[in-house]
């Protein structure tokens, strides 16, 4: 039987896109392995939502064609940085990734292994369960938009199925898995039902009730990720209150404090209006706990801007928080529209002063 190394970076998405990448090169006769030297096939499952990942994938490219003196080894690369380049209709970006990468042997769209092919999971921890793909938001610097294309929701049934599948294969906990997992089902759901929420206008989401229906099933735990503010609707919040075995452990990302940068980050919410959803989230659901995701040093950030960022932090007392140094990436909003001003020496700076307050836990 012919071996294939697969290689995943950046999110949970990706992990759970590699588990169906497993069953689509299985059914062609391959088997995994752990070492990419024996493989008869390499494939990279890449991730450029911040440029360090997209620096990594390029780093195994080129590191498995040096080794590859003899031309064994075929490579393929999906994921983030293959959607980019296939989504572009002229066929400009394609052509310049395989000309930077005449080793490749293959650009594969994650989109062409189907959502209908069972995922070889992995056994030793929770079931991925993706729900949905893409991205309507189009927050100013980040690339997802580009690379998986606009929101599409996978049908509810289907879901379902799936939920009710891992739990007869010996699995205990679920996660639920999208881009903007909470605005599930937007994409079909009722079009005159639109409300405001956080200074948004959305479509009612379907999240609440698949949520809910996978929650009565008989699962220990189910968790979700990732979610936004602005879909973090009351009905959602009911839902979690009422089902224990839902995940207390929220995830939900703010990025920024200061209200400026927010706006420049096409985020749609205030400070203020963040502050009070989580109030309501803490008063709602007992025992919560919110992790959640910042961006340090995006332009126009200034020290009293960023203050605003640690007001929140120390406010909120976030579980834990995953700091981000901001990262221009070509095509976004963000890297269009200003510099990348900010020196890498305060980025760090302010990264340390999050870290310490959030996940150390250094008053300061």
């Amino acid at each position: 039987m012919k071996k294939v190394y697969i290689k995943t970076f950046g999110c949970v998405q990706n992990t759970a896109d590699s588990e169906r990448i497993k069953t689509y090169y299985w059914d062609k006769g391959y088997e995994e392995l752990e070492d990419w030297k024996k493989a008869d096939l390499v494939v990279i499952n890449t991730c450029i939502i911040r440029e360090s990942a997209e620096n990594r994938a390029y780093g195994l490219i080129n590191k498995v064609n040096k080794f590859n003196t003899n031309q064994k080894i075929k490579i393929v690369v999906t994921g983030c940085l293959t959607g980019v380049a296939l989504r572009d209709k002229s066929g400009k970006k394609l052509n310049e990734l395989k000309n930077r990468f005449p080793m490749v042997d293959e650009f594969l769209s994650i989109d062409k292994v189907s959502y209908q092919i069972d995922p070889l999971r992995n056994k030793r921890g929770a079931a991925l369960i993706i729900i949905s793909s893409g991205c309507n938001n189009f927050c100013s610097y980040c690339i997802v938009p580009m690379a998986r294309g606009k929101e599409i929701s996978r049908p509810f049934d289907e879901i379902i199925l799936d939920a009710k599948k891992v739990l007869d294969q010996g699995f205990r906990e679920i996660v639920l898995i999208g881009q903007n997992v909470n605005s599930y089902g937007s994409d079909f759901s009722d079009k005159s039902d639109i409300f405001v929420h956080m200074g948004k206008k959305r479509f009612r989401s379907l999240f609440p009730k698949l949520l809910e229906e996978v929650a009565k099933l008989k699962v220990d735990k189910v968790s979700f990720l990732s979610s936004n503010p602005w879909d973090f609707s009351d009905e959602l919040i009911e839902v979690i209150a009422k089902y224990p075995n839902i995940d207390r452990l929220l995830h939900l990302p703010f990025q920024a404090g200061d209200d400026e940068v927010l706006k420049n980050m096409n985020r749609g919410y205030a400070k203020q209006e963040y502050l009070d959803l989580v109030g309501k989230i803490k008063k709602n659901i007992k025992d919560v706990k919110i992790s959640t995701d910042v961006i340090v040093g995006f332009p126009g950030e200034d020290e009293k801007a960023f203050l605003e960022t640690v007001d929140v932090c120390k406010k909120i007392k976030f579980d834990i928080a995953y700091i981000n140094k901001y990262s221009p990436r070509k095509g976004t909003v963000s890297a269009k529209l200003w510099g990348d001003e900010i020196p890498q020496s305060e980025k760090k700076r302010r990264w340390k002063i999050l870290d310490d307050l959030v996940n150390k836990k250094i008053l300061s």
